[in-house]
């Protein structure tokens, strides 16, 4: 009798060879019968092949998959003949084989998970060759090279603190580079399929989900190579920071319940400050005409610029916090929120509850928000200058001092 475990493997290689026959006896629907390689019913039967052969010996599994690969190896030189060069029904049968096999030997959850990936290849070949039609060699140079600096580089680098006071982890300030040269890729293709002005705003609210300094730094560099996009740029550069403030405040949420109260009160100036200097600054964009001159789709100064000011404030704040302890809780946490927000957050998080009372708590967390907005202000201005940064970062400014005006006037009450 066959043990439970060998019939849910079997069950698990059949369901896989059907979830793929779907797709292939979809894509071949218009071929008649006894002109396919491999149809519906026949991978569900392919995958079945795999499981037996995963329940027998590695001598028969040998012999039954040599057996299956000659038979779709005869089916392909078939289609050969007729001028039908593709090899996928072929391959994608012996794939099927070796999931059945897996299902068996591995894990039924392997399987399946692999069959649904086959899936979702197979479907997505009218997307796929859409896209590489839509590419030119300097897109595909710069996918290389992200390539590269994501795959090969990073790996590689060790994820452990180096330094003076243990601030630097290569890995995560690579880390920094990897995320802004792919957002500098993904805003490239977003801006060339949708449109600049849609584009920008789009990568803008997702990217700023991530690194809304990211976004600030990539943007204030377009501000050289789009000028005429200066417009969008300035609204994507306000909605990343608006992005962030309500990104924050989820986390706190999330973390430090008692601080939101205080907190959302004082982030409101600068949330309707930003959201009306953005929405003014579109507007401004809507009215220009003439097509954008797109950048270069893979920039590493600005990665390389944001991952240097990342080390060098990871070291301020390490030597802040050795220095002044808890007794500086403010400066502490506006100096590490200067490059990450959500770690100023963290570091609270992680204090005593009675350390500090939620008013506190909530305009102590304003302090690294408002010195991380100040921060991309700058950024703005500076990698834009003479491009527009100045007017770029004006959004960030007007929202920064109207914060700080009313922490101010909540301070004296």
């Amino acid at each position: 009798m066959a043990a439970p475990s060998s019939l849910i493997g079997l069950l698990a290689a059949v369901a896989a060879g059907l979830l793929v026959g779907i797709e292939r006896g979809f894509s071949q629907r218009a071929e008649g019968e006894g002109n396919r390689v491999a149809g519906f019913r026949t991978f569900g039967l392919i995958g079945l092949l795999g499981g037996i052969a995963g329940l027998l010996g590695d001598g028969l599994a040998a012999v039954i998959g040599l057996g299956t690969l000659a038979v779709l190896v005869v089916g392909y030189v078939r289609t050969m003949r007729e001028n039908r060069l593709s090899a996928t029904t072929t391959i994608a049968a012996m794939l099927t084989f070796g999931v059945g096999l897996v299902a068996v030997r591995i894990s039924p959850t392997v399987a399946l998970g692999a069959a649904a990936a086959m899936f979702a290849i197979l479907s997505g070949r009218q997307s796929m060759h859409a896209l590489l039609r839509g590419l030119n060699a300097e897109e595909v140079e710069a996918a290389a090279r992200f390539v590269l600096v994501a795959l090969v580089v990073l790996p590689l680098l060790p994820d452990a603190a180096y330094g003076p006071y243990e601030a630097w982890n290569p890995r995560r300030i690579w880390l920094v580079v990897v995320f802004v040269t792919g957002l500098s890729f993904a805003g490239y293709v977003v801006t060339r399929r949708y449109g600049t002005n849609r584009g920008i705003l789009f990568v803008a609210l997702t990217g700023a989900i991530v690194s809304s300094t990211a976004v600030t730094a990539e943007y204030a560099r377009r501000l050289r190579s789009e000028p005429e996009a200066r417009g969008a740029l300035t609204a994507g550069i306000a909605l990343a920071s608006i992005v962030m403030f309500v990104r924050v405040q989820l986390l706190v949420l999330a973390l430090v319940p008692r601080a939101l109260p205080s907190l959302a009160v004082a982030m409101a100036p600068a949330t309707l400050v930003a959201g009306l200097l953005a929405l003014i600054a579109w507007r401004g964009q809507e009215t220009r005409t003439g097509e954008v001159t797109l950048g270069n789709p893979l920039s590493f100064a600005p990665a390389l610029l944001l991952a240097g000011l990342v080390a060098v404030l990871s070291l301020a704040a390490r030597w802040a916090l050795s220095r002044f302890g808890s007794s500086g809780i403010a400066v502490v946490l506006g100096l590490i929120g200067v490059s990450d927000v959500d770690a100023a957050v963290l570091t609270l998080a992680n204090l005593p509850a009675d350390a500090l009372d939620g008013r506190t708590a909530g305009l102590v967390l304003s302090a690294p928000i408002l010195a991380n907005t100040a921060v991309k202000a700058g950024m703005t201005a500076v990698i834009g200058w003479r491009a527009g940064g100045v007017r770029a970062a004006l959004p960030l400014a007007a929202s920064l001092v109207a914060s700080a005006a009313a922490l101010a006037g909540w301070a004296l009450l």
